[in-house]
């Protein structure tokens, strides 16, 4: 079926002022100023209402931590103590049903704001919850979204020198073996692909030297991609250089991931020389704005990993740092945030390029991420009904300086998923009453 999509009042994308066709999974035409579509089409939507964008890609997020945002134990805390209140929390209590309403209601969540690509890196594997990735990719087919199942992990509790509880690290030959079980089920290589595999240990401060090499090997073996944290805090290089002799990207090498299979979450705290190195070798890097911000780690240089050749795309991080899943309005705030630390002539359209484009080069993905002829029809379409539009001139940059939230249409893979703001087959209202009584559980147990 060819799909029209027509005359919108204004696509991310040059050459297309009356819109785009949509054929099966793909975009198959731009439709020019004073044009038709080149052959017949089989049904035309109006889009007179709608501002196109490409489907949102988040390359860093942590689902489970829905459960515990605004979370007393964790308010007005940096990263490292910001953990600490919260680890003990999360390994004794999230548990495979709740992970499941978790993962549901940040997906929604982000569907809601445009996304239609996410990365979750589920790091959290107490006993009883070995079924983790098997729930996310469930919910994710279920959504209608593509998702790279990050399998994260952590083996280095406090005890050990860490900052992990010990209820929630595993040894590193489960590790890897649940490694190799979840890329052999669930990664697809091919375009157009809706699930994919990535292998996450945590941070520096969690993991150790053998299980890092071990999963980059591992990595290799199966065609995956690599990702962690990397240059969040001051803290982070201080364990560096008290434990390692040496600071991340130095550690980073020495492991064997300085390729261009990894992706970095944060990447704050890198001078000049890192980031070069990072350029030269591919690495990418997942700039999580809000997240900064809450928890006071800095900001990312993001336009000199640009300049220097790094991927920069664009994560809401976990919903305990940020306290919601809209990457829209990470948007935004990557664009505020960027216009203090440099000047005026950041723009918008560099703040969604990380959310789209960007993003799609962090995951490994040449098939989504723009509005092109051939590249999936993953698209979110946005309105400018509301009062905080009225006057807008410029109907891209009202997005984002207006502080658009909630798309009104979003389509993955060239199927609508969310129809004037809500989600298709799905209760809000019972999803937001099931979850919130999962999470009050969380504070119950204070």
């Amino acid at each position: 079926m060819r799909l029209w999509l027509k005359d919108p009042i204004a696509v991310l994308a040059d050459g297309a002022e009356r819109g785009l066709v949509v054929e099966g999974r793909r975009i198959v035409e731009l439709v020019g100023r004073g044009r038709e579509p080149a052959m017949p089409v089989d049904a035309v939507y109006d889009a007179g209402r709608h501002v196109i964008v490409p489907g949102l890609v988040n390359t860093h997020h942590h689902m489970f931590q829905t459960l515990t945002r605004a979370h007393p134990e964790a308010i007005n805390k940096e990263l490292f103590p910001w953990l600490a209140a919260l680890f003990p929390i999360w390994a004794r209590h999230v548990k495979p049903d709740n992970l499941r309403l978790a993962t549901r209601l940040a997906l929604t969540e982000l569907l809601m704001s445009g996304c239609t690509t996410v990365s979750d890196h589920q790091y959290l594997f107490p006993p009883g919850l070995e079924s983790a990735m098997d729930i996310q990719a469930e919910e994710a087919t279920a959504a209608g979204m593509r998702m790279t199942l990050t399998r994260g992990s952590l083996n280095m509790s406090v005890e050990d020198g860490g900052n992990a509880v010990a209820e929630a690290t595993q040894d590193v030959d489960t590790i890897l073996a649940d490694c190799e079980r979840v890329a052999g089920r669930y990664h697809d290589a091919t375009e157009g692909a809706m699930l994919q595999v990535a292998f996450a240990p945590c941070a520096p401060f969690n993991v150790t030297k053998r299980l890092m090499v071990e999963t980059a090997k591992l990595a290799e073996r199966h065609g995956c991609r690599l990702h962690t944290h990397l240059g969040e805090t001051r803290d982070e290089d201080q364990y560096c250089l008290a434990n390692f002799q040496c600071r991340p990207v130095d550690y980073l090498e020495e492991v064997g991931w300085l390729n261009d299979r990894v992706w970095l979450a944060h990447g704050i705290h890198f001078n000049d020389e890192e980031v070069g190195r990072l350029g030269r070798h591919g690495v990418g890097v997942c700039h999580c704005p809000t997240s900064n911000m809450v928890l006071a780690s800095g900001m990312c240089r993001t336009r000199e990993l640009e300049a220097a050749g790094v991927p920069v795309g664009l994560g809401v991080d976990g919903s305990a740092s940020n306290d919601n899943s809209n990457l829209m309005e990470g948007v935004r705030h990557a664009l505020m945030i960027g216009r203090l630390a440099y000047d005026a002539t950041l723009s918008h359209t560099d703040a969604l390029r990380w959310a789209t484009e960007g993003s799609a080069r962090c995951l490994g993905r040449t098939d989504i991420g723009r509005i092109a002829p051939g590249l999936q029809a993953d698209l979110a379409l946005f309105t400018l009904d509301e009062l905080r539009f009225s006057g807008a001139g410029d109907p891209i940059a009202a997005l984002v300086l207006c502080g658009a939230h909630r798309a009104d249409r979003v389509m993955v893979a060239g199927a609508w998923r969310v129809v004037d703001g809500l989600p298709l087959h799905l209760d809000i209202a019972e999803l937001r009453a099931q979850h919130g009584a999962a999470a009050r559980a969380f504070l119950e147990r204070l």
